[in-house]
């Protein structure tokens, strides 16, 4: 590799870099919704699959209600967490195999 080469995979690394940044601003931006159950439950997440609201029919709880609120935030803490812990074992194993997979190259500097 002869040094324009390298200057033009950093330019590239750069760009991938920006337009994933982007991306995550868009995904961030993105709100979707969906129901089960006819309607019952109700989730808003985002496109980062982060859940910003839920919404339990009062009905389902019968005359304990007043505890319906509480039970929403505790749901959506648990779906988030366990998204983050999914998305944290995902990183994890995909470190491990690019690690593989790049142990035997060179380090190139400015590509770090």
């Amino acid at each position: 590799m002869n040094f324009s080469d390298l200057a033009k995979m950093k330019d590239m690394m750069s760009q991938a870099k920006k337009m994933q940044a982007e991306m995550e601003q868009k995904l961030a931006a993105t709100t979707v919704e969906a129901t089960s159950g006819g309607g019952v439950v109700t989730v808003r997440m985002n496109g980062k699959k982060e859940v910003l609201k839920l919404k339990i029919d009062p009905t389902v709880m019968g005359s304990n209600s007043s505890d319906l609120e509480l039970l929403e935030d505790l749901i959506v803490a648990a779906l988030n967490e366990a998204g983050r812990r999914a998305d944290d074992a995902m990183k994890s194993s995909a470190q491990g195999l690019m690690g593989g997979l790049l142990g035997g190259l060179p380090d190139i500097p400015g590509l770090t």
